[in-house]
């Protein structure tokens, strides 16, 4: 797909969507999302035929603190490119999270269903939703979960950094959701976008997350297993590691509808595991 401008050039998506496919990836020092008008100028100069936004505010504990920040660059900024794509009649493919819901229960979270954010991330990312629906353009807000690879900061490569200097290591085993490789989102976002370009009837909420779900202590236990480290992993509850921001204790999403529509399967996150692995330079 030709003519795609992406906010983000160094997150772990917006790498990913750079490796997938020829797009103008757009840095800080291009649009910065604390401006939102600036984002909105972007798009007018480059005249695209789709964007997609997989740049955001993710310090989900710092965010406590800077909620204001927070929700200029989760909220307005999408905002404010919604607006501009409207202008241009052209789609919006925006990443959001499972941090917009609650977390209580073990039902997977349909994209219809009631959203109560916990931290003020979740609150931000919330807003940005909301302002893009309101805006009434052609948009998909894609909720993701749990995003792992080889780049960046990600739960994966924390283990592993971890296990260069312990043996043993307490992880959380009452949150349960579904590790997603980036490479997998982005190429989500890739086809979504495209289908979009087709049509506008698709435009609204979906959800997209690997599978199969599993607790951040299992997944750990996974990451060592599949690395060959022995690496002992102990189970812990959420009230014996206490962060600043409320994680929720269910991120499970039902990804039926992104299926339905797109004909996007869930990713096994185990496969993409051992290829994250590989790319780390880690023999598995």
């Amino acid at each position: 797909m030709s003519g795609l401008l992406v906010f983000g050039r160094t997150g772990q998506v917006a790498k990913e969507l750079q490796h997938l496919a020829q797009v103008q990836a757009l840095g800080r020092d291009a649009a910065d999302l604390s401006d939102p008008a600036a984002c909105a100028a972007a798009i007018y100069a480059h005249g695209p035929r789709a964007v997609i936004n997989a740049a955001a505010y993710t310090a989900v504990d710092r965010a406590e603190e800077e909620e204001a920040l927070a929700t200029t660059i989760n909220g307005a900024a999408p905002a404010a490119m919604a607006e501009a794509c409207a202008a241009l009649d052209i789609p919006l493919v925006q990443l959001s999270t499972d941090y917009v819901f609650a977390g209580i229960g073990t039902q997977a979270f349909a994209p219809d269903d009631t959203t109560e954010p916990q931290n003020a991330y979740g609150r931000s990312k919330l807003a940005g939703e909301q302002r893009i629906r309101a805006v009434g353009g052609s948009y998909a807000i894609l909720r993701t979960s749990w995003v792992f690879s080889s780049h960046g900061s990600n739960f994966v490569k924390t283990m592993l950094r971890l296990s260069e200097s312990r043996n043993e290591l307490s992880v959380v085993d009452d949150q349960f959701g579904g590790p997603t490789p980036a490479r997998a989102i982005a190429a989500a976002c890739l086809e979504i976008a495209n289908q979009l370009c087709a049509g506008r009837d698709k435009s609204g909420t979906y959800h997209f997350s690997g599978a199969p779900d599993i607790s951040w202590c299992n997944f750990a236990r996974a990451i060592f297993m599949e690395a060959d480290r022995p690496i002992g992993v102990k189970g812990i509850s959420t009230s014996d590691y206490s962060t600043p921001a409320n994680r929720p204790l269910n991120s499970r999403l039902d990804c039926s509808s992104t299926t339905a529509t797109f004909c996007i399967a869930r990713p096994d996150w185990r496969a993409a595991l051992a290829d994250t692995l590989t790319e780390l330079g880690i023999s598995t």
